[in-house]
C-alpha cells in the first residue's frame, strides 16, 4: 500500500487505562490543538489511556483521527471504534512503518515500552538521515527527564550525538501548545 504524505501528526503514547489524569489531560489537549491547527492525528488506534484521549480531543475539535493497528489487536477488541479512518496491518513492524509514514512530524507523549520503541526507531531514522520529519518529546510533568538524562550521558560518553545529518534529532516541549507550535513552525510539516 502506498502512503501519501498528508497534513497529519503522528502521536506516540500509552494506551494504558491506568495513565495519570495529568497525562490524559495533556493528550486530549494535544488532540484539540492538532485539529485546531489543521492536522489530523495518527495514533495506534487504541481506545484507552492517552491514545484514546488524543482521539477524543481530536474529534471533539472537529479533526480527523487516523488509527493504525495490527490485526491481532483488532481481534482482541482493542481498536477504537471512533476513529475517522483506520488502517489494519499484518503486524507490529508494518504498524510502526505506517505510523511514521502517515505523519509529517511526530510527538511523543508519555508512554511505556511500545512508545519508547516507536520513538527510538524514529530517532534512529533521523540520525541516519532516512527521515527529516520533526520529532518532539512532550515532557509532561517531567515524564521523559530520565530518558533525556540518558541521552545526555550517551552524548557525553561519545556513544551518540543529539544531532543527525540535518540538525537536532529531537526537540523537547513542556506543554502541548509548545509541541504543536514546533510542528507548525517546521518546514517539513508546513508543506506536507
Amino acid at each position: 500500500m502506498s502512503i501519501e504524505k498528508q497534513q497529519a501528526v503522528t502521536i506516540y503514547c500509552a494506551s494504558s487505562p491506568d495513565a495519570p489524569a495529568r497525562f490524559i489531560q495533556a493528550a486530549e489537549e494535544l488532540g484539540r490543538l492538532c485539529a485546531g491547527a489543521g492536522f489530523a492525528t495518527v495514533t495506534g488506534a487504541g481506545s484507552n489511556g492517552l491514545m484514546g484521549a488524543v482521539v477524543k480531543g481530536t474529534l471533539e475539535a472537529g479533526g480527523r483521527a487516523i488509527g493504525v493497528i495490527p490485526q491481532f489487536m483488532v481481534d482482541r477488541g482493542w481498536a477504537n471504534p471512533h476513529m475517522t479512518e483506520i488502517h489494519v496491518t499484518d503486524g507490529m513492524h508494518a504498524r510502526k512503518r505506517m505510523l511514521s509514514d502517515l505523519g509529517c512530524g511526530a510527538i511523543a507523549l508519555p508512554g511505556g515500552i511500545g512508545t519508547m520503541d516507536e520513538l527510538m526507531d524514529l530517532l534512529t531514522a533521523r540520525q541516519l538521515g532516512l527521515c527529516r520529519k520533526p520529532v518532539v518529546i512532550l515532557d509532561v510533568d517531567g515524564f521523559w527527564d530520565g530518558l533525556l538524562r540518558q541521552f545526555d550521558h550517551a552524548d557525553l560518553t561519545g556513544m551518540m550525538r543529539h544531532s543527525g545529518m540535518d540538525g537536532n534529532l529531537w526537540q523537547v516541549a513542556k506543554t502541548p501548545t509548545e509541541a504543536i507550535n514546533i510542528i507548525i513552525d517546521n518546514t517539513e510539516c508546513r508543506y506536507c
